[in-house]
């Protein structure tokens, strides 16, 4: 194996990112590249975490329709409507399609605005701050798939949606259920996401594990949320359509909100900390 990886590692150290084009072979190999850039081994098809999710990612399971349709910020919410129930959609103030629109919108305060074609990008509309329309219509020219050839991404129509500030913050804690077969095994939870982010993992227990996919652990110890059960439903529904992949919630105990579904997990790029703790994250997700 040693041998193999390094002959491997070697051969594809001489072909630059930017040599190759856009299709499904040079997806693969460019997602080969960075995997071993990043583990420092070659994938097997063994139920191992970042494993499952790049052999998600190079095979066609990955534009599935159904995956490709979730992905889509707008689209993901007539899934859970037609899955579960609308309650669980954050409301949707505008869909804006073209640059034009953008500019003859009035955007309301305190908004999130984000592409629906993309994963990361977000702008948070506060009160007496001055908008950056700019950045907005360059997102119409983004294909989030030319960075990490995350294929589900590529044939998505740009938009820009709007919705309201979930719970009047931008910096809700997000609630992330890892789901294998349709049930709930792992849940991540992110905390100060856009100021001083920590992260903790949890099993469908709530018990606290005790290593993490982010350096900085979160201290304190946090509370099982209110309405655990029900997230722990809603995710079975939504994630018995897949295979592997997260659902990701929002809750202030009152209220639960479907943020997204992630079908390529930090692009099978995620690191455990510590490096052999993934072994026991896979145990905990595919037994």
């Amino acid at each position: 194996m040693n041998i193999k990886y390094q002959i491997i590692k070697t051969a594809l150290k001489l072909i630059p990112f930017k040599w190759l084009p856009h299709n499904k072979l040079a997806d693969n190999i460019w997602s080969l590249k960075r995997f071993i850039q990043v583990h420092k081994r070659l994938p097997t098809k063994l139920p191992i975490y970042n494993d499952v999710l790049f052999n998600i990612k190079i095979s066609d399971e990955i534009t599935d329709p159904l995956r490709i349709f979730t992905t889509d910020k707008e689209f993901v919410k007539l899934f859970v409507k037609a899955v579960i129930s609308d309650k669980y959609n954050i409301p949707t103030l505008a869909v804006l399609h073209s640059a034009e629109e953008v500019d003859s919108y009035n955007f309301p305060s305190n908004c999130c605005i984000k592409p629906t074609h993309a994963s990361g990008e977000v702008i948070f509309h506060k009160d007496n701050i001055q908008l950056d329309t700019d950045k907005i219509k360059a997102w119409f020219k983004l294909n989030y798939y030319d960075l990490p050839r995350e294929r589900n991404y590529k044939s998505l129509n740009p938009k820009i949606i709007v919705e309201p500030l979930v719970f009047n913050t931008e910096n809700p804690s997000d609630y992330k259920f890892f789901c294998f077969k349709g049930k709930p095994k792992m849940i991540q939870v992110d905390f100060d996401r856009f100021y001083s982010h920590s992260r903790n993992l949890y099993d469908a227990n709530w018990n606290e594990m005790d290593f993490s996919t982010k350096p900085q652990k979160k201290l304190a110890t946090l509370e099982k949320p209110k309405m655990f059960d029900e997230m722990l439903v809603v995710a079975e529904k939504l994630s018995s359509y897949f295979s592997f992949v997260r659902i990701d919630f929002y809750t202030d105990g009152q209220q639960i909100f479907v943020g997204e579904i992630t079908h390529c997990a930090e692009n099978a790029l995620g690191t455990f900390y510590p490096v052999e703790a993934e072994i026991n994250a896979s145990k905990l997700i595919f037994s």
